[in-house]
């Protein structure tokens, strides 16, 4: 089973995470269920015990096996389009304020991002070329590991699925980070570095991913680096803000 916890969290969502279950008064997390519904006896009548915090992820699982077992009985663009929806499901599911704690922008959510891209290129195109297939295969493999190729082997063909998937995910990471954020007195340079990075998420959108992926990769970091700084890692913030300072998009 990929998927834990059914309601899915609504973007900004404040919840309360320890749940009393009127029924048969357990006590547990929601933020370790991913669920409403009470672990012991499954009502769903339940009360709220502590704060409300922010939350807007889940407990959500990532697993491409039964997508990989099918190869051989399955045309490309048929398995492309199992793996595209197991991405998209992952990534809609996911999110990176967790109990009020900011996660990182992971390997696996970009990982997933990526195959999503790709994915849906190879079950569109009638002349799919090898070397896309097989990125497309290698994706596959390692994708829910949170393994991904590095930059040099992304076949030209698939710079833009790779550079517009980086950039809706550190979209998506800058969206959580305002979230987490929001009640945080941030100076005038962190909320001009947050600003820097949407506009370059917005740049490289508007240029439908097409960029060298070693940019795409730097986009990453920025946003990284940026959301360590504001944790608290002021180097990281130094080195968030040169790295947004250096990025430059063109159309390859």
């Amino acid at each position: 089973m990929w998927f834990l916890g059914w309601p899915s969290v609504q973007y900004g969502m404040k919840i309360r995470g320890e749940r009393e279950c009127k029924e048969c008064g357990t006590r547990w997390s929601y933020y370790e269920t991913g669920s409403v519904g009470c672990p012991a006896c499954g009502s769903l009548h339940s009360v709220g015990v502590d704060d409300r915090t922010e939350h807007t992820d889940l407990q959500v699982g990532f697993d491409l096996t039964d997508v990989r077992n099918a190869i051989e009985e399955l045309s490309t663009d048929e398995v492309a389009d199992r793996a595209r929806e197991a991405c998209r499901e992952y990534v809609r599911r996911r999110g990176f304020v967790n109990a009020g704690d900011l996660r990182e922008l992971d390997d696996t959510y970009l990982a997933a991002s990526e195959l999503l891209h790709v994915a849906d290129i190879v079950r569109r195109d009638i002349r799919l070329e090898d070397r896309e297939e097989l990125y497309f295969l290698s994706l596959l493999r390692d994708a829910d590991d949170g393994q991904r190729p590095p930059a040099t082997e992304v076949p030209p063909s698939l710079h833009g699925p790779r550079g517009l998937a980086y950039a809706n995910a550190v979209r998506e990471y800058r969206r959580d980070v305002r979230t987490w954020a929001a009640d945080r007195d941030l100076m005038t340079a962190e909320r001009s570095a947050l600003e820097t990075l949407g506009e370059h998420v917005t740049r490289v959108r508007m240029l439908d991913g097409e960029i060298d992926p070693h940019t795409a990769d730097r986009l990453v970091e920025a946003a990284r680096d940026l959301a360590n700084g504001l944790r608290g890692d002021e180097l990281a913030f130094t080195q968030a803000q040169d790295r947004l300072a250096d990025l430059e998009f063109g159309v390859e």
